[in-house]
């Protein structure tokens, strides 16, 4: 875990609703100091805020947060909301108002889409404050709710961009691949082609010359090949692939393919029909 949680002082940072909410908020219930906070079990880090009280919190200020309330926020999971620590049973006595000397209080919970916790909404002011009423609650709610959906979004949207390079730089090895692929083989068939030129020089029956025909019509036609797979290489990692159109006929093509496979089954016949 960061020690000082830049990528999510970030990432809050690039949601453009956090500040228009935040001052929202302030108006609606006339509180001066709102906040989004990351608190984990150690740790309370403000993300980003609106302090109209000299509170003196900034974005990536930390308070100990075992002196928040927050941090009760976070183990119980449900809302704290206090409209006057002096009248509050259960707060009048709490050692975080005494601590920050606050009288008004709300923290709304933020979870992630997979229900864990991330941190809290909140809101204080030295004075009493109405705040337990559904409408105020609800607001609260529901921009905790939209926080909680545009860190969601981004973090899907980060995973996306990371799959998509992943996707991208596998592609680019591949398509290098296919071209040193396409090279190597250059050399076996130029090695294959000088062995042949000894023999072309030395008496053949008949037999012979039609095996070194084949031989040199199938080495032209891998040559031709290995230029197609260079060409696609080339037109993947490169500016395209530049074509030549020509009216040449198709029967030889044809007649070598089934001469190499007539040659590979000799005891095999293999007929072929022109339409």
């Amino acid at each position: 875990m960061e020690s000082d949680f830049t990528s999510d002082i970030d990432t809050i940072a690039s949601i453009e609703a956090i500040p228009t909410i935040l001052n929202v908020v302030c108006r609606v219930t006339g509180m001066g100091f709102a906040a989004v906070a990351r608190v984990t079990e150690e740790r309370w880090v403000c993300l980003a805020v609106n302090d109209e009280i000299a509170f003196g919190l900034k974005p990536g200020g930390e308070l100990k947060v075992e002196t928040t309330i927050c941090h009760e926020v976070r183990q119980s999971r449900e809302a704290v909301v206090i409209d006057h620590v002096a009248e509050d049973e259960l707060y009048c006595n709490h050692h975080t108002p005494a601590i920050y000397g606050i009288q008004s209080y709300i923290s709304m919970p933020i979870f992630l889409k997979d229900g864990s916790f991330f941190g809290t909404f909140c809101a204080i002011d030295p004075k009493p404050t109405k705040l337990k009423d559904p409408g105020v609650v609800g607001m609260f709610k529901l921009f905790a709710d939209l926080i909680a959906f545009h860190l969601d979004s981004g973090r899907r949207l980060a995973t996306a961009e990371a799959s998509l390079l992943d996707v991208r730089t596998t592609s680019e090895l591949r398509e290098q691949f296919i071209a040193v692929l396409g090279h190597d083989l250059r050399n076996p068939l130029a090695s294959i082609g000088a062995g042949m030129r000894p023999l072309e020089r030395t008496p053949l029956n008949e037999k012979a010359s039609s095996i070194m025909l084949l031989m040199h019509q199938s080495i032209a036609r891998m040559s031709a090949l290995i230029d197609n797979v260079l060409d696609f290489a080339r037109g993947r990692l490169g500016g395209g692939i530049t074509l030549t159109r020509s009216r040449a006929p198709l029967e030889p093509v044809l007649r070598q393919v089934i001469d190499e496979l007539q040659s590979a089954h000799p005891d095999r016949i293999v007929r072929a029909r022109s339409t």
